[in-house]
């Protein structure tokens, strides 16, 4: 088993135990029908949402598809997006407001920066390069390091082609 998986049982059940003494906490201050009111209204919501941002995450991807970009950049926010509106679905007032700050543009922006450098460092760059596109790379400014020299090559017979023929290892 996986390192982080062990603690996942854990981690829901205190999720459960937050959402429960935070739905007490509302039905005492506003009222238990205002809280449950709240819980149904963000349901709603994100079941209306789920569908909306499931549609623009396949909208995006099948456009960047089809202009030959990597869609990479598409996804994360798909996955953002699909994030927020199912934990707005979710029963719940904690992952209600959760939920909704994921659709909140500036909020959005931070949780797909952090999904991508999540992915880049899980998988090879060659794939990261594919999903992502070319990536950036921060050069510091200092002492400038002396180039490599390359090695000469070895010149055999005078520089004159010479036949052959080349047999891989394990091969014969």
């Amino acid at each position: 088993m996986r390192r982080g998986l062990r603690f996942v049982p854990l981690a829901l059940l205190l999720a459960v135990v937050l959402e429960l003494a935070v739905f007490f906490g509302v039905g005492r201050a506003l009222g238990f029908g205002v809280a449950v009111l709240l819980v149904f209204a963000a349901s709603l919501l994100g079941l209306v949402l789920l569908r909306r941002e499931g549609m623009r995450a396949w909208r995006g991807f099948r456009a960047a598809a089809a202009a030959g970009q990597p869609p990479g950049g598409q996804v994360t926010d798909g996955l953002v997006g699909l994030a927020g509106a199912l934990l707005l679905a979710v029963p719940g007032l904690v992952s209600g407001v959760v939920g909704l700050l994921l659709l909140v543009p500036p909020v959005r922006r931070l949780a797909r920066a952090g999904v991508r450098r999540a992915t880049e460092r899980r998988v090879s760059s060659m794939v990261a390069g594919d999903l992502f596109g070319p990536r950036t790379v921060r050069v510091r400014q200092g002492a400038p390091q002396p180039a490599p020299q390359p090695e000469q090559p070895v010149v055999v017979d005078g520089g004159r082609a010479i036949e052959g023929e080349i047999v891989e290892p394990g091969r014969h």
